[in-house]
């Protein structure tokens, strides 16, 4: 395995599970990822919350950890980087407004290296316009957003990932084993 560049976009109450364990194991395995957030720094920290599946008709939100952020988003050079990748939570409700986050989305499908999205980072990838024909999963709250993107919903055990050429997504945290299992096995082509 050759040691990789990832970039991470992130922001205010990401899911704490999907920042947090890809970001450490990605690097645990020699990755280099560089977390960064619109309008923050290397430093900085951004909010984090924890979603549960209790038993209720949708995930319930508790408090998380403060993330602390390790790269400037204002310079960030896309071409330094092999790989992306999008966690979930409610950041990628706003961070789907902010046009340059649009642009570093869209370059990772222009360039076909690997991207890794994970529950509602989806709202990123059809607001960036990428899914046009794209098997996607994600938190089941967000397969209409996937389809009125063109892509397809792919309805999965909240434990299983799928890969579309070089897209990996999963529906939520559970599915940690098998995305972070496929998008590595990407990082390795």
């Amino acid at each position: 395995m050759s040691s990789k560049r990832i970039l991470m976009i992130t922001g205010d109450f990401t899911e704490d599970y999907e920042t947090m364990v890809p970001f450490q194991a990605l690097m645990a395995v020699g990755h280099q990822v560089d977390a960064v957030c619109p309008d923050k720094v290397a430093g900085d920290t951004v909010a984090t919350a924890i979603h549960d599946f209790e038993g209720d008709q949708t995930y319930t939100e508790k408090p998380g950890h403060r993330f602390a952020l390790n790269a400037d988003f204002a310079k960030v050079n896309l071409d330094d980087y092999d790989a992306l990748v999008v966690p979930g939570g409610r950041a990628p409700e706003y961070l789907r407004l902010n046009q340059a986050v649009l642009a570093m989305v869209k370059h990772f499908f222009d360039t076909q290296k690997p991207v890794a999205a994970i529950c509602h980072g989806a709202q990123l990838l059809a607001a960036a316009k990428v899914l046009e024909g794209k098997q996607c999963s994600a938190y089941p709250a967000c397969q209409p957003e996937v389809e009125l993107a063109g892509g397809h919903f792919a309805n999965l055990e909240v434990t299983d990932a799928v890969t579309d050429g070089n897209l990996v997504t999963a529906p939520a945290w559970p599915a940690h084993p098998a995305w972070l299992a496929q998008f590595m096995a990407l990082l390795d082509k």
